[in-house]
């Protein structure tokens, strides 16, 4: 199973940006990032396809959020401009190995999950 790693969390004031980043160990087809705040379950936030030509985002990102992969280095980028109090949670990565007709945003289309990196957006 393909091992994922988050990075780029942390502390910002509303308003900023941060980067996440999400490295694979091999190659994987889907991935997505999800989020899930203290008390709230965990939610999609965007989702992208294996060359990069479709992306999927959930309406309270779109226009801030920006998903990007580099299949070379195996790793997902997520680029969070605007950022609100309310996008504070914890970021989990999340990678599809195998191609299925589940929608992107469906957390059961996903077989690797990351350890997650805790985003914090102070008003």
């Amino acid at each position: 199973q393909v091992q994922l790693v988050e990075s780029g969390g942390g502390l910002v004031q509303a308003g900023g940006s941060l980067r996440l980043s999400c490295a694979a160990s091999g190659r994987t087809y889907d991935m997505g990032w999800f989020r899930q705040a203290p008390g709230k379950e965990r939610e999609f936030v965007v989702a992208i396809s294996w060359s990069g030509g479709r992306t999927y985002y959930a309406d309270s990102v779109k226009g801030r959020f920006t998903i990007s992969r580099d299949n070379a280095k195996n790793t997902v980028y997520l680029q969070m401009n605007s950022l609100k109090p309310e996008d504070t949670a914890v970021y989990y990565c999340a990678a599809d190995q195998t191609p299925d007709i589940l929608a992107p945003a469906n957390a059961r289309k996903y077989d690797s999950w990351g350890q997650g990196t805790q985003v914090t957006v102070s008003s």
